[in-house]
């Protein structure tokens, strides 16, 4: 087993031998041994690699250069996961440019019934972490579920402490060797998620997190997800090209809107404005999209008040929060129907309008698209 690894690593250090030539190589020879005892002549008659592909794979001799890596593989006790075995990411084996190679510590199963991503901005705002937290809390109550994200600076971390918090498995994917860890402030979250996640990459040791690793990183993160959420980014946001990436993948694609003048969301907006992204506010509406059961019961934490009475009087409201919450003067229960009958508002604000009321505390989400006063 250790000397396949060994051949393993070494497809990965022969220049142009990416995804699609190591497919084909393996298609013709089984393992990454035999691919590496073929004479030059043989491995040109694998379509498109030619000559000189085929004679940097049979005079290759870089392989006691890899023997420190296999140690640093069995000393931290590191899952090598080539593209053939059975653990390997099956969502991201389906991508054509999938890693031959990945390296995974950890406890998770990176093959769980639901896998979804959550990304977003590094800088974000009191409302981009409310609404992730309060979407991944709810997240909770799917069964098998996997959270996903790439352990950066904002929304990464965000969605990384929120799912250890109601213990969901959590996995970080990196755009470096494990030898090293990126931001450093992120130590102990990442010490943490080995216990109960873990972290992922497809670079080797010595790897260092350079600026054009992550766009790859950012492609493993969409290509193993069912679905890509996008919690909070800016209109040039880097979250985009995961987006973007997902959709290639034919990956479902959510947004979280924000405020229609909040530089901070304007990227989210133009994700559910051009189509790219369907818009999201609760963990329910994901569930229905994604065709996933919905628990018969939801437990819902409410935080009582005293002045419920008055909440549509509360100052710092906008105007149609103010005018939606008054609908529940009336009745403390109602459906996405009858508020959408009584204001009549766009479906899009509307919903925007029904979050912003539900992170301040003022409404509860419940199953069916119904919403309850806060009392």
């Amino acid at each position: 087993m250790e000397k396949e690894l060994l051949y393993q690593l070494a497809l990965g250090r022969i220049p142009g031998i990416g995804p699609v030539y190591t497919r084909r190589l393996l298609h013709h020879f089984d393992t990454p041994s035999a691919i590496f005892h073929a004479s030059s002549s043989t491995l040109e008659k694998v379509f498109g690699l030619g000559s000189k592909r085929a004679n940097d794979i049979a005079r290759f001799t870089g392989f006691t250069t890899l023997e420190e890596e296999l140690a640093f593989i069995e000393k931290y006790s590191i899952r090598p996961l080539f593209i053939t075995d059975r653990d390997y990411p099956q969502r991201l084996l389906r991508c054509p440019d999938a890693p031959i190679l990945l390296f995974f510590k950890g406890t998770a199963d990176l093959n769980a019934s639901k896998v979804v991503a959550i990304i977003g901005t590094r800088s974000p705002s009191e409302y981009g972490r409310q609404a992730t937290e309060r979407l991944i809390r709810d997240m909770a109550s799917i069964p098998d579920i996997l959270i996903i994200s790439g352990l950066a600076y904002g929304i990464d971390a965000v969605a990384h402490q929120a799912a250890l918090q109601h213990h969901i498995p959590t996995i970080g994917v990196l755009g470096h060797g494990l030898d090293q860890l990126y931001p450093r402030e992120h130590t102990r979250l990442a010490r943490n998620m080995l216990r109960e996640g873990g972290l992922l990459t497809k670079f080797t040791t010595g790897t260092k997190p350079d600026a054009y690793n992550f766009p790859i990183r950012n492609r493993i993160v969409a290509g193993m997800s069912d679905a890509v959420i996008v919690t909070e980014t800016r209109s040039k946001g880097g979250s985009l090209l995961t987006a973007e990436n997902a959709l290639v993948y034919h990956r479902k694609v959510f947004a979280i809107p924000g405020r229609i003048n909040d530089e901070k969301s304007s990227g989210c907006n133009a994700l559910i404005r051009e189509g790219k992204a369907r818009l999201l506010t609760d963990t329910a509406g994901l569930q229905e999209q994604m065709c996933w059961e919905i628990p018969a019961a939801t437990s819902i934490t409410q935080q009582g008040s005293l002045f419920s009475s008055a909440r549509s009087e509360r100052p710092g409201l906008s105007d149609n929060e103010r005018t939606l919450l008054q609908l529940f003067d009336q009745k403390k229960t109602l459906t996405l129907t009858d508020i959408h009958t009584s204001i009549r508002q766009d479906h899009d604000v509307l919903s925007v309008t029904l979050l912003n009321l539900e992170l301040l505390g003022h409404i509860s989400s419940l199953p069916g698209k119904t919403f309850r006063l806060v009392e």
